[in-house]
């Protein structure tokens, strides 16, 4: 079994125990307080029992976790000295860089099909009306074979079907020219903000997350997502992404001794802001359950309340930084975050909250047996890695030497919806004897040979396929996976 995780000192030593980390975490407190460098200080010791983390670099300043930190910096030694740590030792961690833009990391992509419809309504902000439309689009595509990979076979799927929908109306429905409209124009907006650089292939491959180096350390993936914060409703929806892949893709192992992967949320409050409840609830049916995929979620925000409390109650590792009471409504939130920590007789926790140093926190992790510890006032440890980013020399460096690097760099633009609905295979019409739009229809013939019967269009092979037994049995399986995954992701 894995040695526990010294996180800080105080009256006793706060200890994280790798067996209870999959029960989850919460880092919170107000800018300025710590929060970053107790992120620091976590993804390190759980580096060190070979687990490995994901985590999102929202300021830019945790790339430095993948070198030895400097003995010449003040605070670092004060806190060494005060805490009398005698074996504490700088050093750097195996690190890979990656980066949605593809500009200070290794590229990562998903397909839209993997993003699903449910999670996109999220991403472009459409209502109830226009989701179900969103998820008729899906379920015309994958009932005529056609993958949608990345955007532009989305946006030539949203054309087709808006052009053709009194044709799928007895079928799928009514689909309004109006929420097909609103989809576009969304999808529009996406592009513009780098979309197109997101969903393609290569498709990250979640097993490159999930390594350890030659001394048996857990890979610290850092995300690069400065950028990616202008835009608040793209970040959450890709960590969200990754959070239900890593739910449907990674096998049951009840309860390890450690877990396989821990994943940080930064910044978790935009993940909840204006969702609506159906996808609250699935993201706490999401948390609940995928500890017993081995995966810890540790989410860091300023405030505990900023986490709806279905969610924030499956949270038992709690490390609360400074909170401000400037006004009655920040006193308020002072005493319900005093609320959610196991009571210490001796702590006014209210009070302390507002009085807390930086790098001081009051933490609660669970013990052996996995109840909440009592809430201790403690100095968190320093970090052993460098405070701070790694110069833009240096990251490349790493990237370039990473095993993965020429994986996920040059992308792929295979056969999918956009190339047969522009009549780019021998058989790309979609309706045989219907009027079909220009852009979709196609001639199918063989040079020097008349035949008085008109060839099988994609259409009639698609429906010939779909009405045998396999075709049946497939058709089912592509159908729970889009309309039936707790957060509408499917891997084509």
């Amino acid at each position: 079994m894995a040695d526990p995780i010294l996180v800080g000192k105080g009256d006793i030593d706060l200890y994280l125990l790798p067996q209870m980390a999959n029960r989850h975490g919460l880092i919170a407190g107000a800018t300025g307080t710590g929060k970053t460098i107790s992120l620091q200080v976590l993804a390190e010791g759980l580096s060190r029992i070979g687990v490995s983390v994901f985590m999102a670099d929202v300021k830019g300043d945790l790339s430095g976790i993948s070198q030895p930190g400097k003995s010449d910096n003040p605070k670092v030694n004060d806190r060494i000295k005060l805490l009398k740590l005698q074996n504490f030792a700088f050093q750097g961690y195996p690190v890979t860089y990656w980066d949605v833009l593809g500009e200070q990391g290794h590229p990562i992509r998903a397909t839209v099909s993997e993003m699903g419809p449910l999670i996109l309504a999220r991403l472009f902000d459409i209502n109830e009306t226009q989701t179900a439309v969103l998820s008729l689009v899906f379920k015309i595509a994958d009932d005529n074979g056609l993958l949608l990979l990345d955007l532009k076979d989305l946006q030539a799927m949203l054309q087709y079907v808006g052009n053709n929908a009194a044709q799928f109306q007895t079928q799928y429905g009514n689909i309004s020219a109006a929420s097909i409209g609103a989809v576009q124009r969304s999808l529009v907006t996406l592009q513009q903000q780098g979309g197109d650089k997101f969903f393609g292939e290569p498709a990250l491959n979640l097993d490159d997350l999930i390594q350890t180096d030659s001394k048996g350390r857990g890979m610290i993936n850092v995300l690069a997502a400065d950028k990616l914060m202008m835009t608040p409703k793209t970040y959450t929806a890709f960590l969200l992404w990754l959070l239900s892949e890593l739910f449907e893709r990674m096998p049951e192992v009840g309860d390890p001794d450690k877990p396989k992967l821990a994943f940080f949320f930064d910044e978790a409050h935009l993940l909840f802001n204006d969702a609506p409840k159906s996808l609250l609830d699935k993201v706490e049916q999401v948390v609940r359950l995928i500890r017993s995929k081995g995966v810890a979620v540790f989410f860091i925000s300023q405030n505990p309340l900023d986490i709806p409390t279905t969610v924030l109650g499956q949270l038992s590792n709690r490390v609360q930084h400074a909170l401000r009471a400037f006004t009655p409504l920040d006193q308020k939130a002072v005493k319900s975050a005093a609320q959610t920590f196991r009571t210490n007789p001796k702590l006014d926790v209210a009070k302390v909250i507002t009085e807390l140093a930086v790098g001081e926190a009051l933490v609660s992790m669970l013990d052996e047996k996995g109840m909440p510890g009592i809430v201790q006032r403690t100095f968190m440890l320093p970090p052993s890695s460098q405070i701070g980013p790694v110069t833009p020399e240096m990251r490349q460096q790493i990237i370039k030497s990473s095993a993965i690097y020429g994986r996920y760099e040059k992308p792929i633009d295979r056969e999918s919806a956009y190339e047969k609905l522009q009549g780019r295979t021998a058989n790309a019409g979609m309706a045989s004897g219907r009027t079909v739009p220009a852009a979709v229809s196609a001639t199918s013939s063989s040079a020097g040979r008349k035949s008085t019967k008109p060839e099988p269009t994609a259409m009639d092979q698609v429906l010939k396929a779909a009405n045998s037994p396999l075709g049946r049995q497939i058709g089912r399986e592509l159908v729970r996976g889009i309309m039936g995954s707790l957060l509408g992701s499917s891997r084509r």
